[in-house]
């Protein structure tokens, strides 16, 4: 852990992962699925969150959040980045790979991280009428230059349909623009 740990690190010191613009699918999901089911906010728990960027635009809307994240250069940025909202949002610096639900969140968002052996606890951590949003690479992504290419960080085609079909499937979709993606919103029935 210890090396991804510091790969991450280094990234956030280097300021590669900066940007606090929250993902489209997010922006969409918002308000297509989230804000109707949840109108009043509610509990978020936003894995592999990063220098904040998710949790800050969902605490901005009310909601309280945890953030998970295995770098804690990472989390640092995003205890800077969401000061005016701290009260709003749980930082905590975790090994994803071994990550245990503690508690039910009414939401659940993944962004560009691939662990399979937590697909599990995702389930686990969502209360009843939660949702899952899950939005990160295929194998598609191998075409292009950027981004990650070992297969243990890419999607199968349809692989989050699999690992989530006990959640009613509100959006999916697999796209190759300018990188191979897939995104994925599910509730909890």
């Amino acid at each position: 852990m210890n090396n991804e740990r510091e790969n991450w690190n280094e990234r956030y010191r280097s300021g590669s992962r900066a940007s606090m613009e929250p993902d489209s699918l997010l922006v969409r999901a918002y308000d297509e699925f989230i804000q109707p089911l949840f109108p009043r906010g509610g509990s978020a728990l936003d894995i592999a969150g990063g220098a904040g960027r998710h949790a800050l635009w969902l605490a901005q809307r009310e909601w309280r959040v945890s953030l998970v994240d295995v770098s804690d250069v990472g989390v640092a940025n995003a205890r800077k980045n969401a000061a005016a909202f701290k009260d709003r949002i749980d930082f905590r610096v975790e090994d994803l790979r071994t990550y245990k639900a503690t508690k039910r969140y009414d939401l659940v968002v993944v962004f560009y991280y691939l662990e399979r052996s937590v697909f599990p606890e995702l389930i686990k951590c969502l209360r009843t009428g939660g949702l899952l949003i899950y939005k990160t690479y295929t194998r598609e992504q191998q075409r292009f230059k950027a981004g990650p290419s070992h297969p243990m960080h890419l999607l199968n085609a349809n692989e989050l349909l699999r690992a989530f079909k006990n959640l009613r499937v509100l959006h999916y979709q697999e796209t190759l623009r300018d990188r191979g993606v897939a995104e994925f919103v599910g509730r909890n029935l």
